[in-house]
């Protein structure tokens, strides 16, 4: 499992994905995604197996990052803009999974 952060200013991809979310520049999330990082996702309600690693990517002004997320079980055969409804801000920076709840997206295509 991969989540981005920058340690050093809170670097963020503003023309991709807006503005930063205010916890994604604080100095707590800043500071703990790096030391505790399954701490902090499970705070943010991403609870990983023993067996899944974690790495963390440290964002800088000459270096952006993005998750792309695991594809949820159950959409194969989805079309790309079906697919695309599911991915969130959170998603792209590590934070939360593609849930087949976002949008409405129920489970049959």
């Amino acid at each position: 499992h991969n989540v981005i952060v920058c340690t050093l200013c809170s670097c963020y991809p503003i023309a991709l994905l807006g503005p930063p979310p205010t916890w994604y520049k604080s100095e707590a999330y800043r500071s703990r995604v790096v030391r505790e990082p399954r701490a902090m996702l499970a705070e943010f309600g991403v609870t990983l197996g023993s067996g899944v690693e974690v790495r963390v990517w440290d964002s800088t002004a000459e270096l952006r990052y993005i998750v792309v997320p695991e594809r949820p079980v159950g959409t194969d055969g989805w079309t790309q803009e079906r697919l695309a409804s599911l991915i969130t801000r959170d998603a792209l920076i590590g934070v939360a999974r593609p849930s087949l709840q976002v949008a409405g997206a129920g489970a049959d295509p």
